[in-house]
């Protein structure tokens, strides 16, 4: 039985990465395991809803983050309350603009940050409740280039 599920990022910095993530997403650190050299082999941070782990990189066990690998297949989607404000605090502390907040077919308003170390966020809150069914309809409307929602 999985009793909870962590993300766990992998950047360069971890300590620069734990100012950006309490800084961005008002994300608080739980505590830090540091290695004798300064490298922060393990930090667990607070969003609130859930406990985002990260490490620093480590190559030599081909523990690599986003910006080592050029790129992530993994968004992290964070569900806000404005989703205009936190992109707009994320994109201050550092983080790119990737899309700006617009209104998306399956009811949510949000748009995309990168942060300074790879990580993808899609970052969004919700702006209307629909059906499963709706959504698909919606989708499937848009994927065949109507603009009608």
């Amino acid at each position: 039985m999985i009793h909870e599920l962590f993300a766990y990022l992998c950047v360069t910095d971890a300590a620069k990465a734990i100012d950006y993530y309490q800084r961005a997403f008002g994300a608080t650190e739980k505590f830090r395991l540091t290695e004798p050299g300064g490298k922060i082999g393990h930090a667990e941070l607070d969003f609130g809803c859930a406990i985002v782990m990260l490490t620093e990189e480590y190559p030599e066990y081909k523990i690599l983050g986003p910006n080592s690998l050029n790129g992530t297949p993994v968004t992290i989607h964070l569900h806000v309350d404005n989703a205009d404000a936190v992109i707009a605090q994320a994109v201050e502390a550092g983080g790119t603009l990737e899309m700006k907040p617009s209104d998306q077919f399956y009811g949510e308003r949000g748009g995309v940050v990168r942060d300074p170390f790879g990580h993808r966020w899609n970052i969004g809150h919700s702006i209307e409740e629909l059906s499963p069914e709706e959504m698909q309809r919606r989708y499937t409307a848009m994927m065949e280039g109507d603009a009608a929602k």
